[in-house]
């Protein structure tokens, strides 16, 4: 089969940097242009993240001669592409428009930014939970006037370590959540060696992040009505999300109330057998088991869990009666892979086997 030639755009960043190791022989995609900002432009891959390569793997050797292009030069970016991958560091509206500029020029736009996930027709998805939102593609194109070109995004990484697990419940009526998430420093595009203050430290506050993790779960269970999304009303979901000095994995600790309260069995029961779209089609990055429930009183660990499924998967542990909720858990999904650039290449490859992404 002939690959489909894959751009990133803001490749030299740490998410960037995590396309290019998950890519590196992917079976479907293969990166030919790598695009950053203008003072990276000219240099090779190589040159350009010198010094500054946060990946445990060694830089792919495909890749190291590639030159860096503008990612500003919009038109001499996409005609070398059959889609791009976006993780450019940019303010909101910048990524918005550069996002849509690559988009008008009929190159699909599979995004890691926060940036559009609440424009009404652009689909924000995790592949096992709401792939159907992708229906919306079809208003997305008429408003931008394209035929092939479109922006999909994937949702904040803090909520991949809970929603997954509750999606797997809905059926009892989700009432009220509590969630509390333990962030790993990579979620800030940081090692330990840049940030040292955070060694030996808690910080209680992680902008916008609350926010995010309150609500995007809605809009993911939300509803596709003309052409949009329209987000859920409920459940009530309020968060605090907290940075901790682990390298990577987000942790969340879960409260839940139901409608109707399931017995642990049929919630360990619904865990076991969850299954998406992405396990029938056997996507490449698709994990077998979406979640994996541990037993063992002291997992889940960042350490020891976040790379279950080669860190697409999620797991969860410590399943109890509440005496003031009806459950509580904790979950645990690995930020940088399933939560940034691996559930954007999930995504990727939802979009290709539904037709959505084809060779230019």
């Amino acid at each position: 089969m002939e690959k489909l030639r894959v751009g990133i755009l803001g490749a030299t960043g740490m998410v960037g940097q995590r396309f290019i190791s998950l890519l590196d022989n992917h079976p479907w995609f293969e990166v030919v242009t790598v695009a950053a900002s203008p003072r990276s432009a000219g240099k090779t891959y190589e040159e350009a993240v010198s010094g500054r390569w946060k990946m445990a793997s060694p830089m792919p050797e495909s890749v190291k001669k590639l030159v860096v292009l503008d990612v500003n030069n919009v038109e001499e970016v996409s005609k070398s592409v059959d889609f791009v991958f976006s993780a450019v560091d940019m303010t909101k509206e910048e990524i918005k428009a550069i996002e849509e500029a690559y988009a008008k020029t009929e190159t699909p736009v599979v995004s890691n930014n926060s940036a559009h996930r609440w424009t009404p027709d652009v689909p924000m998805v995790v592949p096992e939970l709401n792939p159907e939102h992708l229906e919306v593609i079809e208003s997305q194109k008429k408003r931008l006037g394209t035929t092939r070109g479109f922006v999909v995004v994937k949702p904040n990484c803090s909520i991949q370590s809970y929603a997954p697990a509750l999606h797997a419940l809905r059926e009892y009526g989700i009432k009220v959540v509590v969630a509390t998430t333990y962030q790993a420093i990579s979620g800030a595009g940081k090692n330990f060696d840049d940030w040292p203050e955070m060694v030996d430290n808690v910080i209680p506050y992680i902008g916008g992040e609350e926010e995010k993790s309150e609500q995007e779960p809605l809009r993911i269970w939300g509803k596709v009505e003309n052409g949009e999304i329209i987000k859920a009303s409920s459940p009530i979901i309020t968060t605090q999300c907290i940075r901790v000095p682990v390298t990577d994995g987000h942790t969340a600790a879960v409260f839940v109330s139901f409608d109707k309260k399931p017995t642990k069995e049929a919630i360990l029961k619904a865990w076991a057998e969850f299954k998406g779209l992405p396990q029938e089609l056997k996507l490449p990055s698709a994990p077998k088991q979406f979640i994996k429930y541990l037993e063992d009183d002291n997992r889940p660990q960042a350490k020891l869990d976040r790379d279950y499924e080669n860190g697409m998967g999620v797991t969860v542990g410590r399943l109890r009666e509440d005496r003031v909720y009806d459950y509580k858990f904790v979950g645990l999904s690995h930020n940088t892979v399933r939560g940034a650039a691996g559930g954007a290449v999930l995504i990727a490859e939802l979009l290709k086997a539904q037709g959505y992404i084809t060779k230019k």
